[in-house]
């Protein structure tokens, strides 16, 4: 017997995302996880109950319908951490549609996501991050494309942008001056300071660049002018940390840890690295004083003459 999820659920589900959307700024990879997430769950619903899930049977489930789900997720080895995700995913669905419907959610809200250790970010020395950024250079034949990417990766490394932040900038954002104003995530505004490296790697770029530079086109350009993609940066910088021999923790993304870490070591202030960061809670910026913690305890160990 097939069994399809229910028009009524399938609406919800669409309704809700659009609130997302609209209210919530959620960007499209977060809709995207969170369509992927709650439809995986209403889909294990519509099979552990042989039924179609309407939303009245949504508003019945049960703490034993949560743990079964729970069960069925480690049967099929999914990580805790992913596991915690999705929980999350499917408890906002539920905040949401029981305020809609009128119904009470605590046998979803009450179940308590599975313990997992939360994985410290991976920053380069700060050695490792400039050859990182003078390797990349050398990863395509043209030298504009070259200087592309080393663009890039000093905008990751010294503004501390994501690398969706930097390929989003546009022909309106030229010339960079000290200060660069950022749209991140949930299309939260950020002012960052661009030092002058950073201007000199662009501008250096800007040179060479065969394309024109309109106000509304992508300031880095792939090989035939659209839109740099993000993957091609993944490549290049992978290339680049296989010849430094730095480990594969060595990606786009570290060069922004990297970047928090760094301040943070030269005495940074936690709150204004939040706010360079764009981070919405603290509690995610202060994943980088533990990184700072075990950098100093390496530092003890390998020089305090007493440990030995």
């Amino acid at each position: 017997m097939t069994l399809e999820i229910s028009q009524a659920a399938r609406h919800a589900l669409a309704t809700w995302l659009d609130h997302i959307r609209a209210l919530k700024d959620g960007s499209e990879n977060t809709v995207s996880a969170y369509r992927a997430d709650v439809l995986d769950f209403i889909t294990f619903l519509t099979v552990h109950h042989a039924e179609p899930q309407g939303l009245a049977p949504l508003a019945r489930v049960t703490t034993s319908d949560m743990r079964a789900w729970l069960a069925h997720l480690k049967r099929h080895d999914i990580a805790a951490r992913s596991v915690a995700r999705k929980l999350s995913a499917v408890k906002t669905f539920y905040r949401w549609l029981s305020e809609r419907e009128g119904f009470e959610p605590t046998a979803v809200l009450t179940i308590r996501a599975p313990k997992f250790q939360k994985k410290l970010p991976r920053p380069l020395t700060q050695d490792a991050a400039k050859a990182m950024i003078d390797t990349v250079e050398l990863q395509t034949r043209d030298s504009w494309q070259g200087a592309r990417d080393a663009a890039v990766a000093t905008l990751l490394y010294g503004c501390g942008l994501r690398i969706s932040e930097a390929l989003s900038l546009k022909g309106r954002d030229l010339p960079l001056g000290e200060s660069l104003r950022i749209l991140g995530k949930g299309k939260k505004e950020r002012l960052v300071p661009v030092l002058p490296v950073a201007r000199r790697a662009v501008e250096s770029y800007l040179t060479l660049c065969p394309y024109p530079m309109e106000p509304e086109a992508a300031v880095f350009r792939g090989a035939r002018g659209g839109p740099l993609n993000a993957r091609h940066i993944a490549k290049v910088t992978e290339r680049a940390r296989m010849q430094l021999g730095l480990p594969s923790s060595a990606t786009p993304h570290a060069m922004r840890h990297s970047f928090a870490t760094h301040l943070l070591q030269a005495g940074g202030d936690l709150r204004a690295i939040q706010e360079l960061l764009g981070h919405a809670s603290l509690s995610t910026t202060q994943a980088y004083t533990a990184v700072d913690q075990v950098h100093l305890m390496q530092v003890y160990e390998a020089c305090h003459p007493k440990a030995g």
